[in-house]
């Protein structure tokens, strides 16, 4: 078994899914030990992933804490490294091995992504945004610097993500990569993409679109205004606010948002001006 990266999933009512992804990580030559975080399913995932696979480890969560169960996934693994899945995606046999070394390689990287393929060999969109990332870091990579990612398919230094509070406890699971990323940057923590690096993504129909849409809304409010300038904060909820006069389910978010102004006015950190610029080479304008 490997003894230096942890595989960690998050999941929620997608017991079929999950127990076919478990397969494939099982399968692994890296033979990495796995911890499933269960988000309080309503459905009968926590009992069939410890009957069918009792090497894995289950945390049954009492609430659904959305992207911060990862958190607890992480403070209960043992090794250096933490691997996330999600309970549609998996690693490529041999791509773990390849993480380990760079990690070893780099002791400033904090994050790592890997390559991503969709449903076969369509390659994620985001993997060619982090290819020709105009990101810059002072320090070596194996590949380029980047500050974002795609949850299901990265590796990170447990003393990194421990260093920065892991996920944001308010956040859901749709567009909790962002904030992470800048505030890997903010501790001085190096992020990367490494294209020989491969994870396969076979994404779940067992979606939510209109909740996920009002959560992507929140929460991408939240990420202005809890780390960006207030030109920028007040940008982008302007734009929010245009879009949500013709989307039902953008109001809903808008509106969630507002209702934990007190919580993000309290907890605003803007970022400093280093990684601000590094930010604004990336940023959409609308």
């Amino acid at each position: 078994m490997n003894a230096d990266v942890t595989v960690v999933i998050v999941t929620r009512n997608r017991a079929k899914g999950l127990l076919s992804t478990l397969e494939q990580l099982l399968a692994l030559p890296e033979q990495p030990p796995i911890i499933v975080v269960d988000n309080q399913s309503t459905d009968d995932t926590v009992e069939q992933v410890r009957t069918t696979f009792p090497a894995v480890t289950v945390l049954a969560l009492p609430e659904n804490r959305g992207c911060s169960g990862r958190n607890e996934g992480v403070k209960a693994a043992q090794t250096p490294l933490v691997a996330f899945c999600d309970d549609d995606s998996y690693w490529e046999p041999g791509a773990l091995t390849k993480a380990v070394q760079y990690f070893r390689q780099y002791p400033h990287l904090g994050v790592l992504a890997a390559k991503v393929f969709i449903h076969g060999e369509r390659l994620e969109p985001v993997c060619q945004a982090m290819h020709d990332s105009p990101i810059t870091d002072p320090q070596p990579l194996p590949g380029p610097a980047i500050l974002g990612f795609v949850c299901c398919a990265v590796v990170v230094r447990r003393q990194a993500f421990l260093e920065i509070g892991g996920f944001n406890t308010r956040f859901a699971i749709a567009v909790e990569e962002r904030m992470f990323a800048v505030d890997m940057r903010t501790k001085g923590w190096s992020l990367a993409y490494a294209e020989d690096i491969v994870a396969r993504h076979y994404a779940s129909s067992v979606r939510n679109m209109p909740v996920r849409t009002a959560l992507t809304t929140r929460d991408t409010i939240w990420y202005y205004w809890l780390r960006r300038p207030l030109y920028y904060a007040l940008r982008h909820t302007w734009h929010i606010v245009r879009i949500s006069r013709r989307d039902h389910n953008v109001r809903r978010g808008l509106k969630d948002a507002f209702r934990s102004a007190l919580y993000i006015w309290r907890n605003r950190r803007v970022v400093p001006s280093n990684v601000e610029r590094q930010i604004l080479k990336i940023e959409s304008f609308y």
